[in-house]
């Protein structure tokens, strides 16, 4: 997958590769390639935003855990999202999510969300 110039990489790992929150969250689908984050490991969280709730279809979702080992590993998808996409992204995640960059197994950059 190219991402062109503006493309913001977002590693994905949850509810933001269900088409129906891609749709709700960005108005499209959005592509994406297979990837994987080490160092890390996949967690659950209770969700208490009923807007997020709506549209995932969940109350249970996700998070990342950061462990700098690196037999953990999570399995996710790259999405090519423009600023505005990412800010909705943003918008999306609940505050028990942040955004930090890192480097993925294929060697590429890109914005993840973990717990804090």
């Amino acid at each position: 997958m190219s991402f062109g110039p503006g493309a913001e990489p977002l590693f994905t790992y949850g509810t933001l590769q269900l088409p129906e929150v891609q749709l709700d969250t960005f108005g499209r689908l959005i592509p994406g390639e297979d990837d994987v984050l080490h160092g890390y490991r996949l967690e659950w969280t209770e969700i208490d935003d009923d807007r997020v709730v709506r549209v995932s279809g969940s109350d249970s979702h996700p998070i990342l855990r950061r462990t700098d080992d690196p037999r953990d590993r999570v399995f996710g998808r790259v999405l090519a999202l423009t600023a505005d996409e990412l800010d909705a992204a943003d918008e999306y995640e609940v505050a028990l999510y942040r955004r930090v960059s890192v480097t993925l197994a294929s060697g590429m950059r890109a914005w993840v969300y973990v717990g804090h």
